[in-house]
């Protein structure tokens, strides 16, 4: 089975979501006797040096990349209303790189090319003009509804009013496209609903994150208590927004409940504002080396997302780890989860409250959450098991 990966960026290092989800799925089609081609955009901001790249997985596929500038123009903003393109998704579009795609799917054959994300679809006209392989669109999220929900949150009028018109843009370029692949891949339920309400005529299968459970090392002796902990990348808005208000709103009070009790925030692109809270007890380190070391030696996740789409990789990281997650409905949207077995649903200011008092005063009752936490995802979230569904269904898509 010869597949053709086609990515927004490149996935490696496997640090953040989308390059985890990515990552995992070459690597269990890898184990599986799959022949992987990938060919990602590489965005300036944040550029991967392919010589710096030391991965087991990435010597075992066909590596193809194309650099890019797709940082925010203001004045490519301003005329691209008056076109009929999603400004959102025509950063990601390069003559040069589409042109590189045609001369890969001109010198090989493929069985199935799959499509990371929206903002790569814009390369569907060449490959269709160049390949029969059967075409994948794997959903990591809606796009629009970020972008429609963060308009709702938008105080400054003008701001409030462009990101709503950058949200009806991204629908109709969602909308008109969905119909254009052999099969779709959503990462979780709530988003194949959003999807059959686009007016989705082909099939559709559920793939949710995979995670390799051996990198997720537990050792709860390295487990510092009382300790929350919010990790996530801080250049994503919907991040930024929910833990502002978990910081203005909610930390006041909780930073009063222990004098022991620390709150440590990390990420890549920590923003400035960040570091200047007036908190003895809020410890802001930036990004971290290793991630899961940093889940290890913290105990209780705070997830205060109020807006986003998709699926949190970081909560099904977190849950890997065994940590007790605090997170909103939002955050925890289409994860197989219940409040008070393998985590929290905290929705306001009180709730949030609540539940770490609860977790503070009863500290059975976090270790309790994280170790059901660990065996659903456990039950669901194995690469073998998605990547194995997977390539079935590739091969009913080929053999038909």
């Amino acid at each position: 089975m010869k597949i053709l990966l086609i990515t927004k960026r490149v996935p490696f290092p496997p640090n953040s979501g989308y390059p985890i989800v990515v990552y995992n799925t070459m690597k269990g089609l890898l184990q599986l006797g799959a022949d992987i081609t990938l060919f990602s955009l590489n965005p300036i901001k944040g550029r991967i040096d392919r010589e710096e790249i030391y991965d087991p997985v990435f010597d075992k596929i066909n590596f193809h990349s194309y650099e890019l500038d797709t940082s925010v123009n203001v004045w490519s903003a301003f005329f691209n209303i008056f076109t009929n393109e999603s400004y959102n998704v025509s950063r990601y579009y390069s003559e040069e790189a589409a042109r590189q795609l045609e001369n890969i799917l001109r010198e090989n054959v493929f069985d199935i090319i799959q499509f990371e994300g929206l903002f790569v679809v814009p390369y569907l006209d060449v490959v269709k003009e160049n390949s029969n392989a059967k075409l994948i669109y794997r959903a990591h999220n809606i796009e629009f509804t970020l972008w429609e929900r963060l308009s709702h949150s938008e105080s400054f009028l003008i701001r409030r009013k462009y990101l709503a018109f950058l949200a009806q843009r991204l629908k109709a370029y969602e909308t008109d496209q969905i119909n254009r692949f052999h099969q779709i891949f959503a990462i979780s339920e709530p988003d194949r609903q959003s999807i059959l309400r686009f007016g989705c005529e082909i099939p559709m299968s559920v793939f949710p994150v995979a995670i390799d459970f051996d990198r997720y090392k537990v050792d709860k002796s390295k487990t510092s208590f009382p300790t929350l902990f919010h990790l996530g990348a801080m250049d994503w808005r919907p991040n930024q927004e929910g833990l502002e208000w978990f910081l203005d709103d909610i930390w006041p009070d909780i930073e009063k409940l222990n004098k022991d009790l620390r709150f440590y925030i990390a990420g890549k692109h920590m923003q400035r504002h960040f570091f200047e809270y007036d908190s003895d007890n809020l410890i802001v380190e930036g990004e971290v080396f290793d991630a899961i070391e940093f889940m290890n030696s913290k105990a209780i996740m705070i997830v205060p997302l109020i807006s986003g789409t998709g699926m949190r990789v970081k909560i099904i990281e977190g849950m890997a780890m065994k940590k007790c997650i605090i997170a909103t409905t939002t955050a925890a949207e289409g994860i197989n989860c219940k409040h008070g077995h393998d985590i929290l649903i905290a929705d306001s200011a009180d709730e949030f409250y609540r539940s770490i008092l609860q977790c503070i005063i009863n500290p059975k009752k976090w270790m309790e959450i994280g170790d059901n936490a660990r065996k659903t995802v456990e039950n669901d979230h194995g690469i073998q098991l998605i990547t194995t569904k997977m390539l079935k269904i590739y091969e009913g898509l080929v053999s038909a």
